[in-house]
């Protein structure tokens, strides 16, 4: 069996930056509902990299860690 280095997993990463809103608004739209989308929302990516760095899997390929602000105030990630 042939293995490939074929890495797909960072074209999907690069989709939900650009369809966050939409992809949200479809998969979870209660969450959606409680976002306060006229406050920008940051892809916290390099963050989450420095906390599972040090995992001890091997090479790893961190997911997606965005902040956003709710309704009510609260930031969350």
């Amino acid at each position: 069996m042939l293995q490939t280095t074929e890495d797909h997993d960072s074209p999907w990463k690069e989709a939900l930056e650009y369809f966050f809103q939409p992809f949200l608004q479809l998969l979870y739209p209660d969450i959606h509902a409680a976002i306060d989308w006229s406050r920008p929302f940051i892809f916290l990516d390099k963050e989450l990299q420095k906390i599972t760095h040090n995992s001890g899997t091997g090479r790893r390929h961190a997911d997606k860690l965005v902040k956003v602000r709710f309704r009510d105030g609260r930031e969350r990630c």
